[in-house]
């Protein structure tokens, strides 16, 4: 079974690191002999911290880590509007060079290389994505628990998919329709999945996200090695659906990670039912569920 971790507690920056630590040996075992670690964090704001990665979960996040492996940890982002140096200043993530050995890329200006989508007529598209992250053999995306304008919800393997973009032009690209961005996001977990996925939902946002939505204070933090579980697990907890959501539904029914519940053991300091809260979702979600038009 796949293992997702789920901890309850009153502090952002333990609750990530338990989390971690509870599936810690599963982690030595995935990062051992790895070359180029890269954690992603969330910008998809660099001004509104509530819809942006906090730098108490990537610190958590690198407290484990460097425990684990002593290369050059990269921490990179593109956001979708402004640049990733001011969402780093904005945050205070430069101060982490000070304590840990790591350095940081902007995605938007990284070297990049071609890959197939779909464009709004489901037809193949070309689009840039950044190679530190084609490169790296262990993809760390730590993410805020967010609902969404296009594809209901935004966790984990959205934040490495779509942020991976070379460039605000090839993220907007992906989204020409509900079809086609759910579609290309499936293609994207082809091709640079994240190797462990941590949903911060220490406070997260409901209603418009990932950037317009209001704060829900959850107190909880999210991790696993599946590309899909840990986002299952998140998605179930946002009183969501998974079949209702087109990229994770697409990666569950390919087997490109675990989606089915009844399969994944869930470890922590809280049953899962006690953290169940119904997410108000975008006010675009009916709209959103269109991406089933193609199947009917």
């Amino acid at each position: 079974m796949s293992k997702v971790a789920l901890v309850s507690g009153a502090d952002r920056y333990s609750n990530v690191r338990e989390s971690l630590k509870l599936i810690e040996d599963e982690i030595a075992r995935k990062i051992k002999n790895r070359k180029s670690i890269v954690i992603k964090p969330n910008f998809v704001s660099v001004s509104n911290q509530l819809a942006a990665t906090h730098i108490d979960a990537v610190r958590a996040v690198l407290d484990v880590i460097t425990k684990l492996s002593d290369v050059t940890i990269i921490i990179a982002e593109g956001p979708a509007s402004g640049s990733a140096n001011q969402g780093f200043q904005k945050y205070g993530y430069y101060n982490l060079q000070t304590n840990y050995n790591v350095r940081f890329v902007d995605l938007n200006e990284d070297a990049s290389h071609e890959v197939e989508v779909f464009n709004s007529h489901l037809c193949p598209m070309m689009v840039k994505v950044a190679k530190t992250i084609l490169k790296s053999d262990f993809r760390i995306s730590v993410t805020p628990m967010k609902t969404h304008d296009a594809v209901v919800v935004t966790l984990a393997l959205k934040n490495m998919l779509a942020g991976s973009l070379r460039g605000i032009q090839e993220k907007l690209s992906i989204h020409q329709s509900y079809p086609a961005i759910n579609k290309s996001l499936f293609k994207l977990a082809q091709i640079i999945p994240p190797h462990l996925s941590i949903i911060d939902g220490f406070t997260a946002m409901e209603g418009n996200g990932p950037t317009d939505g209001t704060p829900v204070e959850m107190r909880i933090a999210i991790c696993g090695t599946d590309l899909l579980a840990a986002d299952a697990i998140a998605a179930y907890i946002m009183g969501f659906d998974i079949a209702d959501i087109g990229y994770l539904f697409y990666c569950r029914e390919a087997e490109l990670g675990e989606g089915d519940l009844s399969k994944i053991e869930v470890v922590g300091n809280v049953p899962i039912e006690q953290c169940r809260r119904k997410f108000k979702p975008h006010k675009t979600f009916k709209n959103q569920l269109n991406w089933r038009i193609e199947q009917t």
